[in-house]
């Protein structure tokens, strides 16, 4: 048996759960060495915090992953306590067991994964199997519960989760992504359903699922992340931390109170930034990057944040995450964003369109080739690329005002995926009277002439205009808000980035470093 124990809690090499495929880049196993790195911040604050304690050495800490998927987490925390426990518990079966039924607990996503979770935990998918190092169980569950739950129907989406009725709404055979961690109004009560009662868990460690397929109408998903990060704070852990889509710094739709109070309550004692997702997860790979959290119950105070700006490490510094409404990753930019907001100029949201300015969304199919009697022009993508067909100017009943009028057209969306240095946007489109677009686009109007709409072109190209548009944009969407920190400027010139530079006191050191963010936008650029 202690031969079954050692190959269970011992290094591997591969370790398996580097090996394993992701489920979706909405359901991603964490590598075990990402794992380590967040248990080895959490270990470094309960020693600071703790008088210089171990929490490896701690026979009663308690641990929950509530969305294990790969049993990552769980692992390396028992190899850890295992390790720290030798002196208290000399016999290696008697201290695994009381590791394994008194500290570790997870509550599986999914019936696969919650097996594979006992796998790497117990060394079997059943916890009383033949080959389960556990020998305390009185179930196969073990410690990690999972049961098929159903969501809450309303008329269309779910109460708790909004995943959508009509996709999720599913026979008992097929999964329907139901998470018990967040489908109740009572999380400590549920907790005490599935483990018994009186379980206060000093840390609470996880990597949430992050996205509900169509949960936000049509194709677009809706982020469910933030939802295992309010329920595992209603727990009142000592210590939450989570890996999670950075984008909650400064957008997402449906993010803003979130962002707020995370941002606002100071109980976030580190930060860690990935812009590309790559450099922190190998293989996976999604606009904005991603990142996790320590938030300690009895921390109050600045964050010690450290950006990883592509592959490029930078040094850990101490961080106020409640200066702005959104934060900025870098914090180099603070200087140069302060300076122009110092002027206290009108910025570019004031003229810029909601999303579908003219409600007719990216799908639109009543259009025509050809003009016809009583159409304006449609701007429009067709398998990626621009072009302009036609639509009756009777169907427009969204921003009339701006069909007669010049205007430029940004585009809402355009993806990177992290690349240093950064165009930002792609190129803008001057869109002439009698014209619409789709959801495509965004409208900064109107304008009273075309001369006015080159002006605005030309501004929108410059360097310092997108690196400003770059500092709200964290995905690959660039809506209204986005352009909150962009100062309007008067449309009377072609505006070149050393026009801007001079006209805010721009220093050489900071268009250095604006150079190494945003690339020049040349004509060939889509």
């Amino acid at each position: 048996m202690s031969e079954q124990i050692g190959f269970a809690l011992r290094g591997r090499n591969p370790d398996v759960l580097t090996c394993i495929a992701n489920l979706s880049n909405d359901e991603v196993f964490t590598p075990p060495e990402f794992a380590n790195q967040m248990l080895d911040t959490l270990a470094e604050a309960w020693a600071a915090s703790h008088g210089g304690a171990n929490l490896w050495a701690d026979s009663a800490a308690k641990f929950l992953d509530p969305c294990t998927k790969s049993g990552v987490f769980l692992r390396e925390i028992t190899r850890r306590l295992t390790q720290g426990l030798a002196d208290e518990m000399p016999d290696l079966q008697a201290r695994v067991d009381h590791i394994l039924t008194k500290q570790v607990f997870g509550i599986g996503i999914t019936h696969l994964t919650s097996l594979l979770a006992r796998r790497s935990l117990y060394c079997s998918k059943h916890a009383r199997g033949e080959h389960s190092i556990a020998k305390g169980f009185a179930s196969d569950d073990g410690n990690i519960w999972f049961e098929r739950m159903e969501h809450t129907w309303g008329d269309t989406k779910c109460e708790f989760c909004g995943a959508p009725k009509a996709i999720l709404d599913r026979e008992v055979g097929l999964e329907n992504y139901a998470y018990a961690f967040i489908h109740t109004n009572d999380i400590k009560a549920r907790i005490a359903e599935l483990f018994g009662g009186n379980m206060q868990f000093d840390v609470i460690i996880s990597n949430p699922p992050y996205q509900m397929k169509g949960g936000a109408g049509g194709t677009s998903d809706s982020s469910i992340y933030h939802l295992f990060v309010e329920q595992a704070i209603r727990l009142e852990p000592r210590y939450l931390s989570m890996v999670i889509p950075s984008r909650w710094l400064a957008g997402g739709r449906g993010m803003d109170e979130f962002r707020k109070t995370m941002l606002t309550d100071r109980h976030i004692s580190h930060l860690v930034d990935y812009t590309k997702m790559s450099t922190a997860f190998p293989g996976v790979d999604f606009e904005g990057g991603v990142g996790y959290f320590l938030w300690s119950r009895e921390y109050q105070g600045d964050a010690k944040y450290t950006l990883f700006q592509g592959d490029e490490s930078h040094p850990t510094i101490t961080r106020d995450l409640a200066a702005h409404d959104t934060f900025i990753r870098d914090h180099r930019a603070l200087g140069i964003l302060e300076r122009i907001q110092a002027l206290r100029e009108p910025t570019m949201d004031t003229v810029i369109s909601a999303d579908t300015p003219f409600g007719l969304a990216t799908n639109f199919a009543n259009y025509k080739d050809k003009p016809f009697r009583g159409s304006v022009a449609l701007y429009r993508t067709d398998r990626g690329r621009r072009v302009i067909a036609h639509t009756a100017r009777s169907g427009i009943n969204k921003n009339a005002h701006l069909i007669d009028s010049w205007k430029v057209l940004f585009p809402e969306a355009y993806g990177e995926r992290g690349a240093i240095p950064a165009l930002v946007l792609g190129p803008s489109i001057i869109a002439p009277p009698s014209s619409v677009c789709t959801q495509t686009y965004l409208v900064a109007g109107p304008l009273a002439s075309e001369n006015e709409a080159n002006s605005l072109q030309s501004y929108g190209k410059t360097r310092l205009f997108r690196f400003l548009v770059s500092l709200r944009k964290i995905t690959q969407h660039a809506l209204r808000s986005t352009y909150s920190w962009v100062p309007l400027q008067t449309w009377d010139r072609d505006w070149t980035d050393e026009m801007l530079y001079k006209k805010y006191g721009i220093t050489k050191n900071e268009i250095a470093f604006i150079n190494s963010m945003i690339r020049p936008m040349g004509e060939g650029d889509e």
